[in-house]
């Protein structure tokens, strides 16, 4: 290795410069000093270590720069507050944003490394479950992209979802240590910590004014340390920046006690408090997992929001009062709606605001998006075990709710029962406090993330608070980010982009427009084919080195990848799958389009039937895939761990994009847009939005099947009876008997008997209505296959039509029409 020159400027290009030779003595200079291992001793992982804190440093000048700009101009800020953040491998999307891929390829290769092999040592955060943590990570994306200021706020946990593997088909979770290799993105930040409180009672006094006074004197207090990871926009100079919390002992190590030889106790605080940022979502089954879990929340909130008055009272030109007109809280779900209460606590309490003025603050700065119309997935807690959590808070949700409910009677005298259906406590069966009624009312804007959606969120579980204020309710429809899940995943596509339509489609994703002039040039469709089977080629080597399963590259790929589900119905998808196997084992010499049928997705660890369904999809698979008169038309993978960083490989390849929910269920996904930006084609329900990727899409270019939203009601209002669906279908009952009688279980019965019964009796999600219709539309998905040239047309249109589902799009709107955060051009700093 070459010694870094000696020479300040020379050290100062060194530290910021983004070509090639100052990433190389950038690298040098990290190996050295942050890493200390000599040349001798490099791994690719260290190379790693050192072009990531190289790249770190460059944004950094940003980041700083992005602060002192907003400051100075006074702009809002939008403050993104999600319990979930899965931001993905962060190098290589850095590198894009920064336009420094090809530096840092040359800078590795002097150094005898490739890129790639670098780039695959990165330990993906699993800060979240599933399409809430991604589009949080789209979110920040374009945040910074579209230049608007802004900090995601969330947690640090130090064990994140778990990674998955199988063992004879079954879900086993592993403990995921991403931190265990330590984490070169992020800056830890000991002076920027809160000191928050838990449990305990409260007491009223008299203040030296002689105002009656309420004050929380908890039974527990436990330190968040804040850790900002930059988050670079595209093209541009803005770096955002993501605080995630970690929890830390008040006192961290009891002297007297380990000195009298009391070990655990010396540690004891310590190890409580950390617990709090240990797992993300603790199972909440048991009374200690809900506790902790409400904890986890009300423990990031708090800081987030101590954080943020404390910016506030830095600002010269503005006092507390001011706090809606720089900035903006946004709650990512009903996870962070404790900052309802807890705001009004701060403004309240601590700062002796009046409440009306108080409450005024509240509900012009925060926003509510909702994502789920499941009403199992509407948080509530226990009335008990919440007022004995955050006792203070309740009491001030109580008046909350007093004064609402107010309000409701003077709108709707006499109707007592929307008094009882909107009030924040729910009084059927075990009271609880009603956490998506408490962001509602706390809010200035509600949200639902598709047109759909947002609908049914105004006809059904909102539909009370929509009557009550209009005015607070609009639609965001999701989007995703193009930078990562196309130009950083589909490398040969946005090559094929960029010559024939120019590289602006990055940040104006709508100029995808363009691929319709060439849908009749034979030769840009070969093209356009040759990328998908350099994907579906990579693909595939991926999965004969996870699972053993050969792919061929010139099948269809029909894919779904997503947390496993009912809902979802990962199992109508297998009911079809054993259908074709019927077909094929009845008819040797059928005509059918050969085809590879891949899943991925997590289970939640206590979810019985959603593990149930990852063992029938592998027992199926295992069948099928080794019976050479059934392997030759049809394949199953199961793909395990699914994640950011093999969803790179997974969104390029698929032909076909399986979205089939029961109509009503899904609030919106966002996997189906990804799948559409890779040109895949979508099979799916009227539902989330899918409705609307069909009206950009066109119908034609569309696979549709199922019951509408309104007919799903009409057959459950109705009485719905599976059983009669089974009666009328022989080829539907024949699947069924097969999967009962032990086939694809080594004669065991018992093994898949919960689902079998689960569908024949009770069908929540109507599997069975659906699976007709489901069958049906797969026979025109295979004969669609068979012309290569129609399908190739189909392909290009629906990326071509996919820019509505940009993340750009999305929050554009969002700060445009909630938020009032307006674009901020970055000034560089003056280094001299």
């Amino acid at each position: 290795m070459t010694d870094l020159v000696a020479n300040p400027a020379t050290a100062e290009r060194a530290r910021t410069g983004l070509s090639a030779d100052a990433l190389r003595r950038a690298m040098i200079d990290h190996v050295r000093y942050s890493i200390g291992r000599p040349a001798a001793a490099l791994r690719p992982e260290h190379y790693y270590r050192a072009l990531a804190l190289a790249v770190r440093d460059r944004m950094q000048d940003n980041r700083v720069a992005s602060t002192q700009t907003s400051l100075d101009l006074g702009s809002k800020v939008t403050c993104y507050l999600s319990a979930e953040f899965l931001m993905g491998p962060q190098l290589g999307a850095n590198l894009l944003n920064l336009g420094i891929e090809q530096a840092a390829r040359a800078a590795l290769a002097e150094l005898g490394q490739d890129l790639d092999e670098v780039l695959a040592c990165e330990e993906e955060p699993g800060l979240g479950n599933g399409g809430l943590g991604r589009l949080a990570a789209c979110y920040l994306d374009s945040l910074a992209t579209l230049e608007r200021p802004a900090i995601g706020y969330g947690i640090r946990y130090e064990f994140g979802i778990f990674d998955q593997e199988l063992h004879d088909g079954w879900q086993v979770e592993k403990t995921d240590n991403w931190l265990d290799a330590g984490n070169p993105w992020e800056i830890a930040k000991p002076d920027v910590s809160y000191l928050v409180n838990w449990e305990g009672h409260t007491e009223h006094y008299h203040d030296d004014a002689g105002m009656a006074r309420i004050r929380w004197v908890p039974g527990r207090v436990v330190k968040g340390v804040a850790y900002d990871t930059p988050i670079q926009g595209y093209g541009v100079k803005t770096c955002n920046v993501l605080t995630l919390w970690s929890a830390r002992a008040v006192q961290e190590f009891a002297l007297d006690a380990f000195n009298t030889g009391d070990y655990y106790k010396a540690v004891e605080e310590e190890v409580s408090a950390e617990t709090v940022t240990k797992v993300l979502y603790p199972n909440d089954e048991p009374d200690a997992g809900k506790r902790l879990r409400l904890l986890q929340q009300f423990f990031f909130v708090s800081c987030s929001l101590q954080h943020v008055v404390h910016i506030m009272d830095d600002l010269a030109d503005a006092s507390l009062r001011d706090l809606p007109t720089r900035f903006a809280l946004q709650l990512n779900d009903t996870h962070p709606s404790i900052g309802v209460a807890e705001l009004m606590r701060i403004l309240v309490d601590e700062r002796r605001l009046e409440w009306n003025e108080a409450w005024a603050i509240t509900v012009a700065t925060f926003g509510y998006t909702n994502h789920t119309l499941l009403p199992e997935a509407l948080e509530k807690w226990p009335l008990d075990l919440f007022g004995e959590s955050l006792p203070r808070h309740l009491e001030i949700i109580y008046e909350i709710n007093n004064r609402f409910l107010d309000e409701v009677r003077a709108k709707f005298p006499g109707d007592e029962d929307r008094v009882r259906r909107m009030s924040l406590i729910g009084e059927d069966g075990a009271k609880s406090v009603r956490m998506a009624h408490l962001a509602t009312v706390g809010s200035h804007a509600i949200n639902g993330v598709a047109a759909l959606h947002s609908e049914l969120l105004k006809d059904s579980v909102l539909k009370d608070f929509y009557e009550l204020w209009p005015e607070r309710f609009s639609n965001k429809t999701n989007g995703v980010t193009p930078r990562r899940f196309v130009a950083l995943s589909n490398p040969g596509l946005r090559h094929l982009l960029d010559r024939r339509i120019g590289d602006g489609w990055l940040t104006h994703l709508d100029r995808l427009r363009g691929l319709e002039d060439f849908i009749e040039d034979d030769g840009f469709r070969q093209e356009w084919r040759d990328v998908k089977r350099a994907n579906k080629a990579r693909l595939a080597e991926f999965v004969r080195a996870e699972t053993g399963v050969d792919l061929d590259p010139t099948w269809l790929f029909d894919i779904q990848v997503k947390r496993i589900h009912e809902y979802k119905r990962q199992h109508l998808n297998v009911l079809n799958i054993v259908t074709q196997y019927l077909r094929i084992k009845n008819n040797p010499g059928i005509d059918m389009a050969p085809r590879a049928f891949i899943f991925g997705g997590k289970a939640a660890p206590g979810y019985f039937l959603a593990k149930r369904i990852i063992k029938l999809i592998t027992a199926v698979g295992d069948m099928i895939n080794f019976d050479p008169e059934v392997n030759r038309y049809m394949k199953v993978v199961f793909l395990p761990n699914f994640n950011v960083q093999n969803a790179h490989l997974i969104y390029p390849a698929a032909n076909l994009s399986e979205q089939i929910s029961t109509a009503g269920k899904e609030a919106s996904g966002t996997g189906n847009m990804k799948f559409m930006m890779n040109g895949a084609l979508t099979i799916g329900t009227l539902d989330g939005a899918n409705v609307e990727i069909r009206e950009e899409a066109g119908a034609e270019n569309f696979f549709l099947f199922g019951l509408t939203v309104d007919e799903v009601e009409a057959l459950q209002a109705d009485g719905y009876r599976p059983s009669s669906y089974i009666a009328a279908n022989p080829e539907l009952r024949a699947v069924l008997d097969l999967i009962a009688g032990g086939h694809f279980s080594h004669g065991d019965t018992e093994v898949f008997r919960p689902l079998i019964d689960n569908l024949t009796h009770h069908d929540p999600f109507l599997v069975l209505a659906d699976y007709a219709s489901y069958v049906q539309c797969q026979d025109r998905v295979s004969a669609a296959w068979q012309d290569r040239d129609a399908w190739s047309r189909m392909s290009i249109l629906n990326a071509a039509r996919s820019g509505k589902f940009s993340s750009d799009r999305a929050i554009e709107q969002y700060c445009d029409e909630i938020w009032g955060v307006r674009p901020v051009h970055v000034q560089p700093l003056d280094n001299g």
